[in-house]
């Protein structure tokens, strides 16, 4: 409770029956808009709950929240849901008797939502063991599934439940959670083949087609687009940006796996929800005699694969009618109308048995088969009183519904006010606050008598129609006070009653019915011709649904209005046998708006929910109670007036202060040097208890270093001697402290040679060792080279064998890569490219080339090719030497660049040998070499060497060093090469 007047202005009242203008429904809603202004969506009327749908989050439904409710005294903290949720916990597992939350309201006015927190509040706060959190999980996941196939989107919510649902939570003696079971009431069948503008099909549909696999609709026949299917596409609102679909068929999945499910399971039950949009997609046509057919079997053809029939059974179900008479059976065909009827009761036999099949699965997996006593928690949502711009058939059953509850709450909460009035001994006399019940017994049997007269002309012979119930409910039930037609009503009343509509008027309000589709909704007839190809589908659903029973029995079934009346009756018969709680939700305002308070809205609400009626019950005696042990430790205290309780209240506020500070100051010394007491005691003790903890510990840590040591000793002094007892343990040790030393001293790469001493006793280990890692590191290393490396490495090992240890220079080009070319094929002329385009060029390098008499030096290009080496001039080849017919090379010992090709003198193509000077000569000598592909062809000489020049003549050039590089020739004729001497390094 508010505990200051000022909060009390700004935020109003936690509880209606603290107002004083208790009879004013303009309090009463001013008390509301101020609550909900704050964010505070409930309020008490005494124990009955009003929630305010808020269209955000609040952030009041944390786990911390929950925990502050629980095993909290109702009134305790401020209103909220798992305030009801945990004070019929209590109160069940304290008496061991049955309850029941009922939450009722309008669509749009968040009673799905409260019952999620219930069941939520439930699965967090109640003990719970592995073994049942499994029936948890259910109960939790069965929500969802049923949301799909049960809710839909219209004008009023996005996630409207079109069905009712009364659950059974089940615990066991120590109050957890051990099974469930779900009633459903109503499915609004007629929602499968019809949506008004603006609004969807069950959710399952396009779930189905939005978030289902490809191969799933490849198999069921369907394509992603619900625009392309007639049963969704009517309210032409298919896709809806405040609904996921695809997520939402995630949940649905997963929740399918949790409910135990098998594959065969959602095998069938996919392909019936795929048969429906089938069913929607058949098209009829009239034929010359006015009789319907089908000219496309294209969906009879998918119908007929997905629930097991024969095709042309089942095309010739929707197009004729089996009629019985008393020796034989006549086929007669459906006109176009007819089809189309006979198409839709199809399609709503097979959602809605489907739908039946699919509470019975979810209740099998809930099933708890231990039968010792338990005790539930009831919850039902419920749809609310309806009042639409048309309202049918379905809002008559609703709100009759609304009817019954209205009553029963009404004299639950006058027998329970005048219970406890007596066992406190107080005089009370209810009789005025009656009204409100007498209003809805004379409702409840006007109700009766309108279903009973509906059934009447759904079953008697001759022609029945809508019009003809209304004069029939004109001629029985006329004379009632609560009831109109445009013919019984005054001249006034007579304007806003339409021919075909008949008026109630309910403990809401008045309602107005409009006839049409009464009968045809009440009778929902399958022809027996079709109910007989579904009994023989081969789908395990249908044929579960569908039983060949059915076809022996010969008797009517029960109409919609008579099976919606029992089993009411029996939900009534379930809930005055378990204790109530109530929840009534109120939806602020049309557009699903947060922070937006229509009072002409709210105040017709509040109105047709009846809470001014359940506010004057309350106060019709003392308003607010209180137990004596929260007031002086007395019994329970009946206050009149709420003044009188906020003064009390006010004065109680202003002075605890001063009385809790001198008891606190007190009780805590006191509470202190106990405590100090004890700690100082159980100080001593564990101080004591530790000391000789830490003593033990030290001895037996030198025992066992005493053993160990001797142990060691023993193996050193035995170490050398086979493997024994005496030293298995040293020797153990030495080999693991030698292989972790290892790890840290182990070589780097194939040049490192170092390596960790071993002990004696693994010289032989250490060496094989030594060899596994080299040969590691060289795998290593070997593994990492490229292509391109190991080519220049061959090139450079041939290098080496030629020149190593022969010839100058060798050591300062041996770390220098070679080339693949050292002329661009740009640079070569494209004449000698053309001249020799068969062969490819291998490597080309610029040289200088010395006649063989003159040695004038000229300007050439050294091509070498697969076959051949080749002399070139601009664009003439001057010399060509093909590698079979080489005599050898010769180069000096010197750093020179001379390099001499000795061409064979038979071979009288060759003019000569050519000596031809480079800069890369070690690079052009091993390119050759590798092209010429035989050994020992190259000559590394000293001082001269000798050079064919032709038949019967040789040149000599002789080879010295200076300090500068000079080629000339001498006196003698002869070609002097002289190069700069290199240190030797």
């Amino acid at each position: 409770m508010e505990s200051a007047l000022t909060a009390r202005d700004r935020v109003g009242v936690q509880d209606f029956v603290l107002l004083d203008a208790y009879t004013s429904e303009s309090a009463f809603l001013d008390n509301l808009r101020k609550r909900f202004s704050e964010n505070l969506i409930y309020t008490y009327i005494g124990t009955l709950l009003v929630s305010v749908n808020p269209y955000q989050e609040l952030g009041i439904y944390t786990v911390s929240q929950m925990e502050l409710y629980q095993g909290v005294n109702f009134f305790e903290l401020p209103p909220h849901v798992y305030a009801i949720a945990d004070n019929a916990y209590r109160m069940m597992c304290s008496e061991l008797n049955n309850h029941f939350i009922l939450i009722s309201g309008e669509s749009g006015a968040g009673k799905t939502e409260a019952s999620k927190k219930i069941l939520q509040y439930f699965a967090v706060t109640c003990p719970m063991t592995e073994s049942l959190q499994i029936a948890r999980d259910r109960l939790l996941l069965s929500n969802p599934v049923l949301e799909a196939f049960g809710n839909a989107k219209t004008l009023r919510n996005d996630n409207s439940s079109r069905f009712g649902k009364y659950m059974d939570i089940q615990f066991d003696y120590k109050g957890i959670p051990v099974g469930g079971h779900i009633i459903s009431y109503l499915i609004e069948k007629s929602r499968v083949v019809y949506q008004n503008q603006g609004e969807r099909n069950f959710h399952i549909f396009y779930q189905l087609l939005e978030g289902g696999e490809e191969e799933l609709l490849a198999y069921l026949g369907l394509e992603r687009d619900p625009q392309l299917y007639k049963y969704l596409s009517q309210g032409h609102c298919a896709k809806e940006s405040s609904i996921n679909d695809k997520n939402d068929w995630k949940t649905v999945s997963s929740a399918f796996s949790v409910i135990d499910f098998t594959e065969g399971d959602l095998e069938n039950l996919f392909g019936i929800i795929a048969s429906v949009l089938h069913l929607g997609n058949i098209c009829f046509e009239e034929n010359d005699q006015g009789c319907a057919t089908i000219p496309d079997i294209h969906e009879i053809k998918w119908i007929a694969k997905l629930l097991g029939v024969q095709p042309s059974i089942l095309l010739e179900a929707l197009t004729h009618r089996k009629i019985e008479a008393k020796t034989e059976e006549v086929i007669c065909p459906l006109t176009l109308e007819l089809s189309v009827y006979a198409r839709d009761a199809m399609a709503k036999a097979v959602y809605g048995r489907t739908f039946t099949w699919l509470v019975n699965k979810i209740n099998s997996s809930l099933v708890n088969k231990d039968f010792t006593g338990k005790t539930v928690i009831g919850l039902l949502d419920i749809y609310g009183f309806e009042v639409f711009d048309k309202n049918g058939f379905e809002q008559f059953c609703i709100n009759y519904c609304n009817e019954k509850l209205q009553q029963l709450l009404i004299e639950r909460t006058l027998k329970a006010e005048q219970a406890e009035y007596e066992m406190e001994g107080i005089e009370w006399e209810p009789i005025q606050y009656f009204n409100n019940k007498i209003i809805c017994d004379l409702v409840e049997e006007r109700h009766k008598g309108i279903i009973s007269i509906l059934d009447e002309e759904c079953i008697r012979p001759g022609p029945a129609t809508d019009l003809s119930f209304l004069e029939k409910l004109e001629e029985k039930v006329g004379k009632h006070a609560h009831f109109q037609t445009r013919k019984l009503a005054g001249p006034k009343g007579r304007k806003r009653i339409g021919w075909m509509e008949f008026r109630l008027f309910h403990y809401a309000g008045e309602v107005t019915y409009c006839t049409k589709g009464f009968l045809e909704k009440n009778n929902d007839l399958l022809y027996r011709h079709l109910k007989e190809v579904l009994c023989r589908s081969k789908n395990r659903i249908l044929k579960e649904c569908f039983l060949v029973a059915e076809l022996e029995n010969r008797r009517r079934p029960p109409t919609v209005g008579t099976q919606f009346k029992n089993s009411l009756s029996s939900l009534l018969e379930i809930l005055i046998s378990k204790e109530p709680s109530y929840i009534r939700c109120i939806k602020p305002n049309e557009r699903k708006e947060p922070n937006k308070f229509d009072d002409l809205l709210v105040r017709h609400q509040i109105k047709y929910l009846g809470l001014m009626e359940h506010l004057r019950v309350r106060r019709a005696g003392f308003a607010y109670r209180r137990k004596y042990e929260h007031f002086l430790q007395r019994t329970k205290i009946f206050i009149r007036f709420p003044r009188t309780l906020f003064a009390t209240e006010d004065a109680f506020e202003f002075s605890k202060h001063q009385l809790v500070a001198r008891i606190q100051a007190t009780y805590k010394a006191c509470l202190e040097r106990r405590v100090y007491v004890k700690k100082r005691q159980a100080a001593i003790r564990l101080e004591a208890h530790w000391r000789g903890a830490l003593a033990r510990k030290v001895a037996k840590r030198r025992k066992w270093a005493v053993r160990t040591v001797r142990k060691f000793i023993k193996g050193f002094i035995n170490r050398n001697k086979p493997l024994c007892p005496d030293n298995e343990e040293f020797i153990v040790f030495v080999r693991k402290n030698y292989i972790l030393n290892l790890r840290y001293h182990v070589p780097k790469n194939v040049l490192d040679k170092s390596w960790l001493r071993p002990p004696g006793i693994l010289e032989n280990a250490s060496d094989l060792l030594r060899k596994m890692c080299i040969r590691n590191l060289v795998r290593k290393y070997c593994r990492g080279i490229t292509a391109e490396r190991k080519a220049l490495m061959q090139q450079k090992v041939v290098t080496s064998e030629l020149f190593r240890g022969k010839k100058e220079g060798y050591a300062e080009v041996l770390n220098q890569p070679f080339a693949n070319s050292r002329i661009d094929e740009g640079d070569i002329n494209p004449k000698v490219l053309q001249l020799i385009s068969n062969e490819k060029i291998q490597y080309g390098i610029p040289v200088i080339k010395y006649d063989r008499k003159g040695f004038k030096a000229r300007q050439r290009q050294l091509l070498l090719t697969q076959n051949a080496a080749y002399v070139v001039e601009l664009a003439k080849i001057k010399q060509k030497m093909e590698y079979s017919t080489l005599k050898g090379v010769s180069t000096s010992s010197l750093s020179d660049g001379i390099l001499v090709i000795h061409v064979s003198p038979e071979d009288h193509k060759q003019k000569g040998d050519a000596i031809l000077q480079c800069q890369h000569i070690f690079e052009a000598v091993t390119k050759l070499v590798m092209l010429v592909k035989r050994g020992n062809i190259v000559d590394v000489v000293q001082g001269s060497l000798q050079f064919y020049i032709g038949p019967g003549k040789e040149g000599t050039i002789v080879f010295d060093t200076g300090p500068e590089e000079q080629i000339y020739k001498n006196k003698n004729g002869q070609l002097t090469v002289v190069s700069v001497g290199m240190k030797s390094s």
